[in-house]
């Protein structure tokens, strides 16, 4: 199961839910937390600010980030629970979590698993060049994209409210 949320939810998302992997997706301005109950190796560290194509005085999700998350995510045992937060658990974080879901789901259909995403929350707007860099990254065509494009901006929320994937 993999939990996103915003920033502030995290330590809280962690000990509810016994996880013991972290995905962490802040502006390069932030500094990213320990959390208690997580070993360092399994936490990821991303640090880019959340916009959608690349743009001058801002830092970008690189080719190599991409890699490192694909990675990471790969390397999850999933005997426990993973946390995946950005700033607010809007963007950058459901970019990361339909990822997981396309890794961890490979049989299923791209619209069908974005659309699971929506539904398990109405605020979801996935990052799209972190979609679009590991849509080519995992050679997918554009069809992540395309999902995600789907389903839309989600509701305007300034945090988005914790939820659960199955993967």
């Amino acid at each position: 199961m993999i939990i996103v949320c915003g920033l502030s939810k995290a330590q809280g998302q962690i000990d509810q839910h016994g996880a013991r992997s972290v995905i962490g997706i802040l502006g390069p301005e932030t500094a990213h937390p320990v959390y208690s109950g997580v070993d360092e190796a399994r936490h990821l560290r991303l640090s880019f600010n959340d916009i959608n194509e690349p743009t001058e005085g801002m830092v970008h999700a690189s080719e190599d980030d991409v890699h490192r998350l694909i990675r990471f995510i790969q390397e999850w045992d999933r005997k426990a629970p993973m946390v995946v937060h950005c700033w607010a658990g809007i963007s950058r974080s459901t970019a990361t979590a339909f990822t997981a879901m396309c890794l961890l789901r490979p049989d299923e259909d791209e619209m069908a698993l974005a659309q699971d995403l929506r539904e398990a929350s109405p605020s979801a707007t996935p990052n799209r060049l972190i979609t679009a860099k590991v849509d080519q990254v995992l050679g997918r065509q554009g069809r992540m994209l395309r999902a995600v494009e789907s389903i839309g901006r989600g509701a305007d929320a300034y945090e988005g409210v914790p939820f659960a994937i199955k993967v």
